[in-house]
């Protein structure tokens, strides 16, 4: 099943405090994970940033929104507990517990306030948290930049895409030095080939390299008269990049042979620009903090 959003899981967060015993967020989340049927994948899915569990995260709000309405308290370091308040409520037995229920409390309005981000219904806030939040907006970002470079690509000269390949070889490890890998690309020009690189800056190995301004879907015959240009240059290795796509014949091609051919497309190539800082600039950085708990621990 799908990771529930943190609002969902408000209600069974409460109701598991309603022992009005002392819990761990850990145990929390295990409790939880166990009664929403998760599977090993649902615990293991991450935010986008890879810097943490989507349900852990999840569970962390729906924790932090209840203590902002005054439904639950941290008496200890790392633990909570239900409030009068909380008990309160779980005896009227609401069905459901959300932010629009918990606007009801003073303290969570000007929680909302504080944020200067307040949620209305029926908006994407309802269900993501505010780290899914920005990263959804980081997400629309990249992919606007990625389509803006991809356009950009397409329309630039031979030669200026061909420096364009050498700056990402050379940014992801490969060709030696720029100038070794500006030499090699470009250097043959035939059978299929538009370059070999070093694999290294020792030059342990070598890769060819194809690389073409592309409209239409590259097909199995030009990646495999590639595959054979690498036999002519006797390298095991080789890298087809392109500006469009390639069919999945393509694709299928590659699995069944002995080369290894890495095959970049459109959009692949889009997002290796931009994680390795080809053709773009930083704009604007934003920095989250979290609370240092190491810092108001009591000796």
């Amino acid at each position: 099943m799908a990771v529930p959003d943190y609002q969902s899981l408000m209600l069974p967060l409460l109701q598991l405090a309603g022992d009005a015993q002392e819990h761990l967020l850990g145990d929390a989340i295990e409790t939880l994970a166990q009664q929403f049927g998760l599977t090993e994948a649902d615990r293991k899915e991450l935010l986008a940033s890879g810097a943490q569990f989507r349900f852990d995260n999840r569970v962390g709000w729906a924790r932090t929104y209840l203590k902002k309405a005054g439904l639950l308290q941290s008496p200890t370091r790392g633990r909570f507990c239900i409030t009068e308040r909380g008990q309160s409520i779980l005896m009227r037995k609401p069905p459901r517990i959300d932010a629009k229920f918990l606007r009801q409390f003073p303290e969570f309005l000007d929680f909302q306030h504080a944020s200067r981000h307040p949620s209305k219904p029926g908006d994407q806030d309802e269900i993501a948290t505010p780290e899914e939040q920005l990263e959804a907006s980081y997400q629309t970002l990249r992919q606007a930049l990625a389509q803006e470079l991809l356009d950009k690509a397409k329309r630039c000269k031979p030669a200026f895409f061909e420096r364009l390949v050498v700056d990402l070889l050379v940014a992801m490890g490969y060709g030696g030095s720029r100038k070794d890998a500006s030499q090699a690309i470009g250097r043959t020009g035939d059978e299929g080939v538009d370059g070999i690189i070093k694999e290294d800056s020792l030059g342990l190995d070598v890769v060819c390299v194809q690389a073409k301004r592309w409209n239409g879907t590259v097909g199995r015959p030009i990646v495999q008269a590639f595959a054979g240009s690498l036999m002519g240059q006797k390298a095991k290795k080789g890298v087809f990049i392109t500006t469009s796509q390639f069919s999945q014949d393509a694709r299928d091609f590659t699995g069944k042979i002995d080369t290894k051919i890495v095959l970049i497309d459109g959009p692949q190539l889009a997002d290796l620009m931009i994680d390795h800082g080809i053709g773009v600039t930083e704009a604007a950085r934003y920095l989250v903090m979290k609370s240092d708990q190491d810092y108001f621990a009591e000796d």
